[in-house]
């Protein structure tokens, strides 16, 4: 049985400058196979940036993903973790904050990423969402 948040959550992060180019983090999110990178200064986490954020954000609103910065689409109000939590506390925060994924920081430090599907195939590996999430990506 999984106890804490350090044996489900994915590692290495992907990060990006505020100044990184919306074009340049969605390469990075589609040659690590992510749907999102965490944006630091200094090492410190400002913002996460999804790719759901840089199509309703920018492109949607006709903005060119080669002209506009993670700092001007990233969410900046971002709930972190800490590697020992238990599973349910990342549950309940993840519940009470309507989010899908949490970054996990140890002190300042981004040391991971825990996703709903994390959790879901943590809790309950026969679950749909447990094998949506740990389905091969669609191509």
């Amino acid at each position: 049985m999984v106890r804490s948040i350090d044996e489900v959550m994915s590692s290495p992060v992907r990060t990006v400058s505020p100044d990184t180019s919306l074009h340049e983090a969605a390469e990075i999110m589609r040659d690590a196979d992510v749907g999102d990178v965490v944006v630091t200064r200094d090492n410190r986490i400002m913002g996460i940036l999804t790719d759901r954020d840089i199509v309703v954000r920018c492109v949607a609103e006709g903005g060119d993903p080669r002209e506009h910065t993670a700092e001007e689409v990233c969410s900046s109000e971002v709930a972190t973790i800490p590697p020992q939590s238990g599973i349910r506390d990342a549950v309940d925060m993840m519940r009470t904050n309507a989010l899908r994924r949490l970054p996990v920081v140890d002190g300042d430090r981004v040391v991971g990423m825990v996703t709903m599907g994390d959790l879901a195939q943590a809790i309950d590996d026969k679950s749909a969402l447990s094998d949506v999430s740990s389905a091969d990506p669609n191509r």
